[in-house]
């Protein structure tokens, strides 16, 4: 495991700078992908272990997170919409939008949400975030029919039909998930012209 690690960081960081140490990452197991690739991700495996598990690469996670985080800040902070139905999502989920001021939907993504005026749930954005394309279908069927972008937090299962712009990530741990919102969401106000960032990974982090 721990050649592993080295392996990874080594080959990755030559001439690039992440946003936070790559041994971050790591820890979180951002990386730990699933038993089953699909074609869509090939592009974003690093490796599959003796285990079967499929190792996502880091250095493409960050530089899809820099620039999601660039994406992220053109637009009014009200008019992003973040997904979450995975447990392990919602307090991520959450914090990002108290964070950064955007709108958020976890647990059960009621049909009609972003297509039917009538209903009380009714949104909206102008871009959405889903957590698992898999899992948050509802709102990637719905943001697709009326032309909404979407960003996707995308495993190695994953497939990214109809999604705008993949970031490559473990999407069902505790950890990965709170990491990468707490990266995202710094990075979203970093492009506003907000240096400080008090906020740390803990707070992101779901409960056990």
């Amino acid at each position: 495991m721990v050649k592993e690690r080295e392996g990874m960081i080594r080959e990755a960081e030559e001439g690039y700078e992440y946003l936070i140490p790559p041994d971050e990452y790591l820890a979180a197991g951002v990386h730990i992908g699933t038993q089953v690739k699909t074609g869509d991700m090939r592009r974003f495996i690093y490796k599959v272990r003796p285990d079967g598990l499929y190792v996502l690469d880091i250095r493409i996670l960050d530089e899809r997170l820099k620039l999601a985080g660039k994406m992220l800040a053109r637009y009014p902070p009200s008019k992003i919409l973040a997904v979450a139905a995975r447990q392990y999502g919602q307090k991520p989920v959450t914090m990002f939008a108290k964070v950064t001021g955007a709108d958020f939907v976890i647990d059960r993504f009621v049909p009609g949400t972003l297509t039917n005026p009538a209903i009380q749930e009714y949104r909206e954005p102008e871009i959405v975030v889903v957590t698992d394309p898999a899992i948050d279908s509802q709102a990637v069927d719905e943001a697709t029919d009326i032309g909404i972008p979407v960003i996707a937090l995308c495993d190695s299962n994953n497939s990214i039909a109809n999604i705008d712009f993949v970031i490559p990530t473990n999407n069902k741990g505790r950890k990965a998930l709170a990491l990468v919102y707490w990266v995202l969401a710094r990075e979203v106000l970093k492009n506003r012209g907000f240096m400080e960032f008090t906020y740390t990974v803990d707070d992101f982090e779901a409960e056990l």
